[in-house]
């Protein structure tokens, strides 16, 4: 047995899973010659409890075998497979085809006998299964077969026999472990906003009066209205001075520019105090505790870098980088550079550095955090977040970190397999059919087993060529996508305004909100009818309504005869689904959002058991449109109208 599956690139890490998430299960197993094999999979549970499942053979000629468990207890599952002779069935296969070719006919029916009487041997059968097996190996014996084909094609036999069947030549692969984490680590739907732009007040000398905790509190209930579930505050702590930025990333501050959040630390404090213009810690404990009284959880972030007004700079200047003329260096991305951020140099006291953030990590923690979205993590050494996370789980298992880290696929799936429960992605800059096809694939297939990707549609840093150019159409589009491919998505404040004027010769919106106040009459908004508000409170009711989509791994690329046609399907069996219901959702979406495109789409409708040829129901859940379909069917997506069909299968099996 080789390749087993759910497994990582590095066996030094363990994969992942989330309560309720339907992992698959899966390995390479074969013998020689036409016997055939069986092979089981083996799981005990963290509490301690043990199960036996059947995997099934793929049927794509590879010998591998698959199934899908629900795992619904956090903690590390142990696991391993079995692989035997299958006996009955090297038999049954035997049989059938020698006793329709006549030959060996009595030889074929004595060697069933004898499989039965060794079946009704065997004690942990039920009663009744026994008795049936003694009285089948009685009837293959009997001298009155008149058709022998009947018994060997009994229903009850090769019930019993698969439920249990008659194993030889057994053999037990190495045990293994499989990390389950809360639902939240893989399930939820993001909302970002500034605490200090919510409820900000122009003074009458053109200053701003900065918006606190108290009066962000007010924007969670229409956050919660629309379905979201964790609120994410960009940082929240004192902002240093020196080298401020002002808007639109300048280098000349007016004198009530307030600055970028993650220049962090000023003569107020550093990464444990929060900003005295936002209010208390008890103000912040309050805020958390209002969110939770919406259903939401704050995600805080975590972002290690300094001002260079941070406390740190002067009780720990050994914690940056001296450069040859004494000055400190400064954070650069070229062609981005951040005058006003400190980079920490982790190849100075890691020791006390560890002990620094573990210290702040656990302050949060004791204010009511449960999630962390980590800024930059990629630029800090992956041996230190694999021990940070491994630490705080120890002791806080349901804490969340994601990972913010828009780098290369090697150093990005090496943060995920170091333990970071959700990872950005590279979906803002995925935008085509075929972007999106080997994207989401790859996503779904190849690094479920320990990446989480949470696909934000947009942030303060990032607003794409698409969307500043695609205009309402590119801005639905990608929502749809984005809360209907992954069970984790995110989007930032303004998205549902469709803010889309860039900053020239960047992504960045213009005015930018990480250097300035945002001003943003949410009631007037909603009020006129020209919010996205109401497509992503429907699309947030589809993702809680529709197990699948709360699901990473269950997604099936389909076809379309349009290059800007993308077509896929999240199935969960109803043996997998919480309801006992089988849950089908087709996503039929334009990605071109300046055209109106007719095409034909093709899908493979097995995936959620209807053959070739047949029809079957599907409701548009945006429209309420009602449509028989089959494998093959016409659309026609107006990218200005309607861009996406998300279609409720009806009849499945």
């Amino acid at each position: 047995m080789v390749r087993p599956r759910p497994d990582t690139p590095d066996e030094r890490y363990n994969p992942s899973a989330f309560h309720g998430e339907a992992v698959a299960f899966g390995v390479t197993a074969f013998r020689e010659g036409h016997d055939r094999i069986g092979v089981h999979l083996r799981l005990t549970s963290p509490s301690g409890d043990e199960s036996l499942h059947r995997l099934e053979p793929a049927g794509d000629g590879f010998d591998r075998w698959w199934t899908d468990v629900v795992l619904l207890e956090e903690g590390i599952w142990r696991f391993h497979f079995e692989a035997f002779a299958d006996d009955f069935a090297s038999w049954h296969h035997a049989a059938h085809v020698k006793v329709l070719a006549g030959v060996d006919v009595p030889l074929m029916l004595e060697m069933g006998a004898l499989l039965c009487e060794r079946g009704a041997d065997e004690r942990g059968r039920p009663a009744a299964e026994r008795r049936l097996l003694t009285e089948m190996a009685d009837q293959f014996r009997s001298d009155a077969v008149s058709d022998p084909l009947s018994l060997i094609d009994d229903p009850r036999l090769e019930a019993a026999f698969t439920a249990r069947p008659l194993q030889s030549l057994v053999t037990i692969g190495r045990d293994r472990e499989l990390l389950v984490e809360r639902e939240r680590a893989g399930v939820g739907a993001w909302y970002e906003f500034f605490p200090r732009s919510e409820g900000a007040k122009l003074r009458k000398d053109g200053t701003v009066k900065s918006g606190t905790f108290r009066t962000a509190s007010k924007r969670l209930p229409a956050v919660a209205r629309m379905g979201f579930d964790v609120v994410y505050l960009p940082p929240i702590h004192p902002i240093g001075q020196q080298n401020r930025k002002g808007p639109n990333n300048t280098l000349t501050p007016g004198p009530g520019d307030p600055g970028s959040p993650w220049a962090i630390g000023a003569a107020e404090g550093g990464h444990d105090a929060v900003h005295p213009d936002l209010g208390t810690l008890a103000d912040f404990r309050a805020f958390v505790r209002a969110a939770a009284a919406e259903g939401l959880e704050v995600a805080l972030d975590l972002a290690l870098q300094a001002s260079p007004d941070h406390p740190w700079v002067t009780s720990h200047p050994e914690w940056f980088t001296t450069l040859p003329d004494g000055s400190i260096a400064y954070a650069e991305n070229p062609p981005k550079k951040y005058q006003d951020i400190y980079p920490i140099n982790f190849d100075n006291d890691p020791e006390g550095i560890r002990a620094e953030v573990l210290r702040i990590v656990r302050h949060w923690i004791a204010q009511g955090v449960r999630i962390f979205r980590v800024d930059n993590p990629h630029t800090k050494p992956l041996q230190f977040w694999e021990w940070l996370i491994r630490t705080v789980n120890a002791e806080h298992p349901e804490v969340v970190f994601l990972a913010e880290a828009f780098t290369r696929p090697a150093p990005l799936q090496g943060l995920a397999m170091a333990g970071f429960q959700q990872s950005y992605t590279y979906f803002t800059w995925r935008n085509t059919k075929e972007e999106l096809e080997e994207f989401l694939s790859s996503l779904a297939h190849e690094t479920a087993d320990f990446l989480r990707p949470n696909l934000f549609v947009n942030t303060p840093d990032i607003l794409t060529e698409y969307l500043q150019y695609g205009g309402h159409a590119a801005y639905v589009i990608r929502a749809a996508i984005a809360a209907t491919a992954a069970p984790v998505y995110g989007v930032y404040a303004g998205y549902e305004l469709f803010e889309n004027v860039a900053r020239p010769g960047s992504e960045e919106n213009i005015d930018n909100e990480k250097y300035e106040y945002k001003f943003r009459d949410w009631d007037a908004i909603d009020a006129s009818g020209s919010s996205l508000a109401p497509f992503l409170t429907r699309l947030n009711e589809i993702r809680r309504e529709h197990p699948a989509l709360r699901q990473l791994r269950n997604l099936t690329v389909h076809w379309s005869d349009d290059d800007a046609i993308l077509v896929y399907s999240k199935h969960l069996d109803a043996a997998l689904s919480p309801s006992g219901e089988p849950d089908t959702i087709l996503v039929v979406v334009n990605v071109d959002p300046h055209s109106v495109r007719e095409t034909t789409v093709h899908l493979d409708t097995r995936v959620w058991g209807v053959e070739p040829g047949e029809q079957f129901g599907v409701t548009d859940l945006i429209t309420g449109a009602q449509w028989t379909w089959a494998d093959h069917n016409y659309v026609r997506l107006d990218a200005f109208r309607e861009p996406v069909h998300i279609l409720r299968i009806e009849a499945q099996r």
